[in-house]
């Protein structure tokens, strides 16, 4: 029995070096995320870390700890199983020890034998066939041991990587609350905008004239890519928002985009309404209150409703009919009436007549439904390239890599509203051009803001009036608490999310410090300083420069 351990023994040994690489494989990658989570940990110990992109790299080691988590689960099953048979392996090799023993004796007596022996013939035999029996006991044996200590050494692995995980969990946890924190306190400064800044903003948006309809002849867009139109300076600093505020629900240039793909009406309504079901069969006795206008049945209504061309592919038109004559009826359980202008959809006490009328007509009593009801079937006239309310990107293909790929392949790109600064100055050309010193003085703003919130007050566009602060006064308070403001602006680089369309982070360059910024807290800025009505609208947008 000695003789059997230290055989035993000696074949662990042989296997603890046989199998060591593989426990180190684990190893390495358990401490490949370490290295990942204390790469993050200084990154958000940076003043000007950018928490949109810690975020995602948050998301990153999540993954492959979840990645690991789950091979971790299938070898505590290996493991299961493998106990199970443990006891009847430890039988199986005692039992085969013995026979070892027994047949490795006689094969030595029979190699006494066979030098003696008269018959050779028959003793060589015998020693042969009880040379076949020890070597397959040895050969059991050996499978025997390399089965209980390939099950040994995965415990002990199993033990070191649950131990390891669970400690990475932790900190894990620990940095996620700290991120969450620090997405908060920028949230709250951002929030420090004054009374008077929010509603400087909002008089600035509403001043715009955004379209909401595909079908209005309001224009609103600068579009000084296209227009020709010259500031009068240079370089010229420009901010384009991708599509109007809204991007919730059908995309009315996306569905044209879609029909002129192919997409059916039907199929249309699916990609924007994925979690709604059609009925075909609605009432079309349905009655709708109209804000000033009496009560029409559900078809009679959708007649008049004026929010797309009517010259638009015919699939696109039944796809829009769908959708307003769905809203009309969620809006009278919702209300009890609805109103006739872009807030809720466009509506004329004439019936539109034409192809309209025909989409109308061949989707009668066509209704999306959300449970039991119809549904909340929000729409607009450009979402910039996403769906904002699924969180994807709506055009061709999986999500772009950059901007000229979102700008090549979404299905709104025709519309001209789809890429857009808004805004204008009479002084330059009618445009929403910027000076080199306006992007710096922006700039400024955030950089004294965050250095003291207490001065926000002062730092609305100087051509509001009131006690705002000139782009001098802002360098000289920045300076007094140890900044390093910017005189001019020379480039600036875009952060996105192109998954999401979200303008994550904003770096200016330039001949101050600091610049770097996330994609929220530069716009919101920029909205409140940006002179006359200049405005980043929507969450996703890019810099140019001319």
């Amino acid at each position: 029995m000695v003789r059997l351990h230290r055989f035993i023994g000696i074949f662990l040994l042989c296997i603890f070096f046989f199998t060591l690489p593989i426990i180190l494989i684990r190893a390495d990658e358990l401490d490949d995320v370490s290295k990942e989570l204390e790469s993050l940990k200084t990154d958000l110990s940076k003043k000007e870390a950018d928490h949109s992109q810690l975020a995602g790299q948050l998301a990153g080691i999540r993954q492959r700890v979840s990645s690991i988590e789950r091979e971790i689960a299938q070898k505590e099953k290996e493991v299961a199983e493998g106990e199970k048979v443990l006891d009847h392996q430890r039988k199986l090799l005692y039992a085969r020890a013995n026979s070892y023993y027994k047949n490795i004796n006689k094969n030595a007596f029979s190699l006494i034998h066979l030098l003696v022996a008269d018959n050779f013939s028959e003793s060589i035999q015998n020693f042969f066939y009880q040379s076949v029996l020890v070597d397959n006991d040895k050969n059991d044996i050996i499978r025997i041991v390399l089965y209980i200590k390939g099950l040994e050494d995965k415990k002990a692995s199993l033990a070191r990587e649950k131990t390891g995980l669970a400690a990475l969990n932790i900190e894990i946890d620990k940095q996620a609350k700290l991120l969450e924190g620090e997405i908060s306190t920028t949230r709250q400064k951002v929030a420090q905008l004054t009374e008077k800044q929010t509603s400087l903003i909002a008089a600035k948006l509403a001043s715009l004239n955004i379209p909401r309809s595909a079908g209005t002849s309001l224009k609103g867009c600068s579009s000084d890519l296209t227009n020709g139109k010259s500031s009068g300076f240079s370089p010229s600093l420009g901010f384009f928002s991708y599509g109007v505020p809204h991007r919730n629900g059908l995309n009315q240039y996306g569905a044209k985009g879609r029909a002129d793909a192919g997409q059916n009406a039907q199929q249309i309504l699916s990609e924007y309404y994925p979690n709604m079901s059609l009925k075909t069969d609605y009432d079309a006795n349905a009655q709708v209150n109209v804000d000033g206008n009496g009560t029409f049945s559900i078809e009679d209504y959708t007649k008049r409703i004026f929010e797309v061309p009517e010259s638009w592919p015919m699939e696109t038109l039944k796809a829009q009919a769908v959708a307003a004559r769905t809203y009309a009826l969620n809006s009278m359980q919702r209300n009890g009436h609805i109103c006739t202008s872009e807030a809720c959809q466009v509506f004329h006490p004439e019936e539109k007549g034409g192809r309209w009328n025909e989409a109308v007509d061949a989707t009668r009593g066509w209704v999306l439904m959300d449970g039991g009801n119809p549904g909340f079937t929000q729409y607009a006239s450009t979402h910039g390239g996403y769906i904002r309310n699924l969180g994807k990107f709506d055009g061709t293909g999986g999500n772009p890599g950059n901007f000229g790929d979102l700008n090549s392949r979404a299905y709104d790109k025709d519309s001209p509203w789809f890429y857009c600064d808004w805004g204008s100055r009479s002084e330059y050309g009618g445009t929403a051009w910027l000076k080199t010193s306006e992007v710096a003085d922006i700039a400024n703003v955030i950089l004294l803001a965050r250095a003291d919130s207490g001065t926000s007050s002062h730092l609305s566009q100087t051509d509001a009036g009131g006690d705002s602060w000139d782009a001098e006064k802002v360098k000289a308070e920045l300076r007094a608490r140890g900044g390093h403001p910017y005189n001019n602006v020379t480039d600036v680089s875009i952060g996105a999310d192109f998954s999401s369309g979200t303008t994550t982070s904003v770096s200016v360059s330039g001949d101050g410090s600091g610049g770097s910024f996330s994609g929220d807290e530069w716009k919101n800025w920029f909205n409140a300083r940006a002179p006359a009505n200049i405005y980043i609208s929507g969450p996703l947008y890019n810099f140019e420069k001319r």
